[in-house]
């Protein structure tokens, strides 16, 4: 008979997974929460809590932990950039990736249904696991605490983005946004153009599953189409923030 789907199989307990990383837990009911979706709490009325308020707590210590240690590591980086490094960094897919490394999903505790679905390797669920992780250190130990844990993840990570930002142009890099996100291909559109042949400007929109998310132009269809990438790049991330 095959062994039915639990927290418990084929996974670690909170305190095992406290030791293998070394997480200062005291008490490790704040960790056992953190490490709980809501789908198990569906499940087991008795659970008193998900870790629904320490993942929100999380992402604030986020925040500020990464945007402390971006504009301390980049001295010479525009606002602009610094924007874009930070966002980078505490996106869904990094975290969830940081969640990986760690081995956190073979810790949490899902529900049936969950379990089912692959849950233990969705990005989401990683994300929030991992940002619950972050606000309950905070919560029992402090910011130092918090900060202990995320830096040797972090610095690794933005030295890879550092080089990606530097490297790819505007549409590659709304590409590589677009499909990280499951919306597709950007499709670029020419509105108009105008002027003599040989000093024409090109207006083009940026369109991303069926929605206008920039407009750029230039004396080319594709230096306008750069332009309109990097509009949509900008929008993207004063939305983020």
């Amino acid at each position: 008979m095959n062994e039915p789907l639990t927290e418990r199989a084929g996974s670690e307990t909170p305190a095992q997974l406290a030791q293998r990383l070394n997480l200062p837990f005291d008490d490790l009911r704040l960790l056992t929460r953190a490490l709980t979706h809501r789908s198990y709490v569906n499940e087991h009325p008795d659970v008193p809590a998900d870790n629904e308020r320490l993942e929100f707590l999380g992402d604030a210590v986020l925040d500020f932990l990464v945007g402390a240690w971006v504009y301390n590591a980049y001295p010479e980086m525009p606002e602009g950039e610094l924007t874009r490094m930070r966002s980078a960094l505490v996106r869904t897919e990094t975290l969830a990736d940081f969640a990986r490394q760690l081995g956190l999903g073979n810790a949490m505790r899902l529900g049936r249904g969950e379990l089912h679905g692959g849950g233990r390797d969705r990005d989401a669920l990683l994300c929030a696991t991992f940002e619950a992780i972050v606000g309950a250190l905070y919560q029992h130990k402090g910011l130092e605490a918090a900060r202990a844990f995320v830096m040797p993840l972090l610095e690794p990570a933005a030295d890879r983005i550092f080089v990606q930002m530097h490297t790819l142009d505007p549409k590659s890099r709304l590409q590589e946004w677009a499909q990280a996100h499951k919306l597709g291909t950007p499709q670029y559109i020419t509105r108009d153009s105008s002027g003599p042949d040989h000093a024409r400007t090109f207006q083009v929109e940026v369109h991303i599953a069926g929605k206008c998310f920039g407009r750029g132009t230039g004396p080319s269809k594709h230096a306008a189409q750069q332009a309109a990438a990097q509009n949509a790049l900008d929008g993207i991330e004063m939305s983020e923030d």
